[in-house]
């Protein structure tokens, strides 16, 4: 069975976040398919597919590399999420349904429950995973799509600090999804570019200045190919 190159996109993709490849590094398609058990054809669809992500670059006589964002970049990202998120709930208060706000409802009261009890682990992939349903809820694959590519870059070049209070930050979730329920476009948008707002001050990018990170010998989320052959 052919692995399919999405499957191989993701993998590598999930790497770059995770530090595993340098910025500026190359990526040659023969390592990445001995990386990944896959043939080259799927590698080299995935890198185009990455290069329009813009965390690959092609370069003259070193082929596929690492993208290496400026800081104004990476700035430039925070503020599209600013402009996006509360676009996506107002649609979400238009479009949502019923499947969509009992996960969201559900992941408000775990955020709720794991911020009482102290569980900050937990609080950043159900944050993750609510602001995906948001997305999903509004209906456009379009900026679907958008969202969870500035999710992974965001990811990639910033480290987030965790939220002083990180009740209050779920309340807000909470009003996001009173207000989309009720079908609240201005409210859902209104409040949503107000946690928007004060999730980026807690970002920090990563390699401010140019720097790059030591290379990481090997991923620390190992792909899982099982039952997929070449």
């Amino acid at each position: 069975m052919r692995i399919p190159a999405h499957s191989v996109c993701t993998a590598i993709r999930d790497d770059i976040v995770a530090g595993v490849y340098e910025r500026g590094g190359r990526l040659t398609e023969e390592l990445l398919a001995r990386r990944y058990g896959v043939s080259r054809v799927p590698v080299r669809e995935a890198l185009r597919t990455l290069e329009a992500e813009g965390f690959v670059v092609t370069r003259r006589h070193a082929g596929a590399c690492v993208a290496e964002p400026t800081e104004q970049e990476a700035a430039d990202l925070l503020e599209m999420r600013m402009l996006l998120e509360p676009l996506g709930a107002a649609r979400a208060a238009q479009r949502r349904t019923e499947a969509h706000l009992k996960v969201l409802r559900g992941l408000v009261r775990l955020g709720q429950e794991r911020s009482r009890r102290g569980h900050s682990e937990d609080l950043r992939s159900l944050g993750g995973w609510f602001h995906e349903t948001l997305a999903q809820a509004s209906g456009s694959s379009a900026l679907t799509s958008a969202l969870a590519q500035l999710r992974h870059k965001i990811a990639w070049m910033y480290s987030v600090e965790a939220p002083a209070d990180p009740a209050e930050s779920w309340a807000e979730h909470g009003g996001i999804v009173d207000a989309v329920a009720r079908g609240d476009s201005e409210r859902a948008r209104a409040i949503t570019a107000l946690h928007a707002e004060r999730a980026t001050t807690a970002h920090r990018l990563r390699f401010p200045g140019g720097e790059r990170p030591d290379r990481v010998r090997s991923s620390q989320h190992p792909v899982n190919m099982t039952g997929l052959r070449h």
